[in-house]
């Protein structure tokens, strides 16, 4: 199939990038071609997130998005900003917050709601949007240009065989392919390593998002309030943080960020989560309560340091693919739909000039010049602070953002890469957990089950091992296996064989797609790929 924008990935990235296409196709009186490859059922089934949104980027994209019934519904009212100890919270008064942590004029939403609400904007502009197709595959042509990106084959056996069911793929061809796919995507990866996109760049940066979306008892529900957490359950060594956001009926959004350049490979993300809930601050919100949804994602949260270049002959990373998110701000969305829109009317221009896979230019010129250059660059220090533990983090990041507005005169580096900050398990401490009550606290498999997720017994594993020994001889041996632990899904245990020998099983059919394996395996032995187009989580609400 022919066109002369192909997008891969439906989240606000990549719809945001379809919509300014064909907006300005419209203006101009052109007639271009777009399509978004989406591999959720639907748009929005693998979208995850908190989340504050801040309209600014939205606003430009879609100025009457109000009146076009945009689901920003719940505008924030009240900030709060807690440092938990195990039994103690202390609030930090508002004048003494830092901007970043300020959200007057932003929206708590469901991101997976917004999302639909674009799908619909792109779909009437004339945008083609295919849910239910992953793109596995990139296409060169002959002098290594992307041309294009071809999707999996569907109904392919455990065995690799075809089934009763099978279809293959097909090829899109493009003048220009643009990589919306999120945090740590699949053909993403690939690029950078290909054309050496992050060479000169800080190593990138995650984080793990844990979510869970509960209806509380109406007592308890304060719509517009945000409130955001650090310090217990994490020691003063590990990034992380939690929030609350209080929206819609009765509803409350719970989560929590683990940096994964964490050490310590008993830590649990997941269990960390759950014990955060049963604080004596954070408890009475969720009792009597009832838990309604949960879902995992890494997030690329390196910033501007760690940022690739975003252009290559053929194609152009936006939104999380490429790390926008300012992790400062803990948001996302506005960057990734400001990202869509310049790499847009970059391609709007040279489509309209009759070009062809060859390197949008104009699209990494637009954002050193733009607003979300500037933000992005004023919290640039942000991560690397928290390196030096919690208390110095805390405050400099209030002296760099309160008093000095961002303009610090140094930038802090980074020279490691997540994977290769854990260390073995026999110079940590050991962490235990307590188990899960069912009432605040839960386990994996009931967690994975709310998600909804679903992938077919019968098909191959879209969990790959580079080399099979490896998480036996390495990961078990040395770090206790930490697979057990950062996977937030309970996709990875190990388990005895016949012979009584330790083994890997992968319970691929878990998977809500978070890819924390893809980054934090120390090996770097675990490489995600998409399976079955449509599989996988479908959220709802979050």
């Amino acid at each position: 199939m022919e066109y002369d924008v192909v997008v891969v990935g439906g989240g606000p990235g990549g719809l945001a990038t379809a919509i300014r296409l064909k907006q300005l196709a419209a203006e101009r009186g052109q007639d271009f071609s777009v399509c978004v490859l989406e591999k959720g059922g639907e748009i929005g089934a693998h979208i995850l997130s908190g989340a504050v949104m801040d309209p600014r980027a939205l606003t430009e994209l879609i100025p009457d998005w109000k009146e076009k019934g945009a689901p920003l519904d719940t505008a924030v009212s009240e900030d709060k900003f807690l440092f938990l100890s195990k039994t103690g919270a202390k609030a930090t008064p508002n004048w003494a917050l830092p901007p970043n942590f300020h959200n007057e004029g932003n929206y708590i939403v469901s991101l997976s709601n917004v999302t639909k609400w674009l799908g619909e904007q792109a779909e009437a502009l004339g945008v083609e949007i295919f849910p239910g197709f992953a793109a596995a595959e990139v296409l060169y042509d002959e002098k290594g240009a992307v041309r294009g990106v071809a999707t999996g084959d569907m109904g392919v056996g455990r065995d690799g065989q075809p089934t009763a069911h099978y279809q293959p793929g097909m090829e899109l061809h493009a003048r220009y392919t643009i990589f919306a796919e999120g945090s740590r995507g699949q053909l993403g990866r690939q690029l950078i390593d290909k054309f050496k996109l992050a060479e000169g760049r800080d190593p990138q940066s995650y984080g793990i998002g844990i979510k869970e979306l509960w209806e509380v008892d109406p007592s308890q529900h304060k719509p517009g309030l945000v409130i955001h957490t650090a310090g217990w359950p994490l020691d003063s060594d590990t990034y992380g943080g939690s929030f609350l956001y209080h929206y819609g009926n009765n509803l409350v959004a719970v989560g929590m960020v683990v940096g994964l350049d964490y050490a310590n490979p008993w830590l649990s993300p997941f269990e960390e989560f759950q014990r955060y809930k049963t604080h004596p601050a954070i408890r009475p919100t969720f009792e009597g309560g009832k838990r309604i949804g949960y879902g995992a994602r890494a997030i690329t949260a390196g910033g501007l340091l760690s940022l690739p270049k975003l252009v290559f002959p053929g194609g152009a990373l936006v939104g999380c693919e490429a790390g926008f998110l300012n992790a400062s701000r803990i948001k996302g969305s506005h960057a990734a739909i400001k990202s869509g829109m310049q790499a847009a009317e970059a391609a709007f221009d040279a489509l309209a000039a009759d070009r062809r896979l060859d390197e949008l230019t104009a699209y990494p010129a637009a954002f050193e010049s733009s607003w979300l250059h500037e933000e992005l660059n004023k919290a640039r220090n942000f991560k690397q602070w928290f390196k030096k533990g919690q208390t110095v983090a805390v405050l400099m990041t209030g002296i760099e953002q309160l008093v000095l507005r961002g303009k610090f005169p140094w930038t802090l580096h980074r020279t490691k890469p997540d994977h290769a900050c854990l260390q073995p398990a026999s110079e940590c401490p050991r962490i235990e957990y307590p188990k899960p009550d069912g009432k605040i606290s839960f386990d994996k498999l009931s967690s994975v089950f709310i998600s909804n997720t679903n992938h077919e017994e019968d098909e191959p594993v879209h969990l790959t091992l580079k080399d099979p020994s490896v998480p036996v001889n390495i990961n078990l041996a040395k770090y206790a296996g930490p697979e057990q632990r950062y996977c937030p899904a309970g996709v990875y245990e190990f388990v005895k064989d016949e012979a009584g020998q330790d083994k890997l099983q992968i319970n691929a059919q878990n998977c809500v797609h978070c890819k924390t394996c893809d980054i934090k395996d120390p090996t770097q032995n675990i490489v995600w790929v998409a399976p079955q187009g449509g599989e996988g989580p479908v959220y709802t609400g979050m």
